[in-house]
């Protein structure tokens, strides 16, 4: 079993950055693949950032590669979303989620209640 609960949301002017964290709760956390996702109003859950749990192995979505970056702290527990250059598209509620294969989204079933994240123009 892993809890999550995400911080760092916030509003910010496009062309910011922020930083979003996820701290886990749960022994076997150094053994989940972490994943950032999120779903802009309208829209449908989109995976933003994935790492193995080794963390050895990143994934990017193409609308977020070269501006965003996962991140995890296995002694602390935590995964980040440091995300550079936002823009107004990026506005969403961002989850962090834990799964079983970092390449098989349908295998994320922990999930975070979400952050908000709104940017503006």
């Amino acid at each position: 079993q892993v809890q999550l609960v995400e911080s760092g949301g916030g509003l910010v002017q496009a062309g910011g950055s922020l930083r979003l964290s996820c701290a886990a709760s749960g022994r076997t956390f150094s053994s989940y693949a972490m994943g950032w996702f999120r779903r802009g109003a309208g829209k449908e859950r989109e995976c933003v950032a994935r790492i193995a749990w080794s963390g050895d192995y990143t994934y990017y979505a193409d609308s977020v590669k070269g501006r965003f970056t996962i991140s995890r702290d296995y002694a602390k527990n935590m995964v980040y979303l440091q995300m550079n250059s936002l823009k107004p598209e990026d506005t969403a509620v961002y989850y962090c989620a834990a799964g079983s294969s970092v390449r098989l989204e349908r295998s994320y079933g922990y999930w975070g209640q979400g952050t908000q994240v709104t940017v503006s123009s």
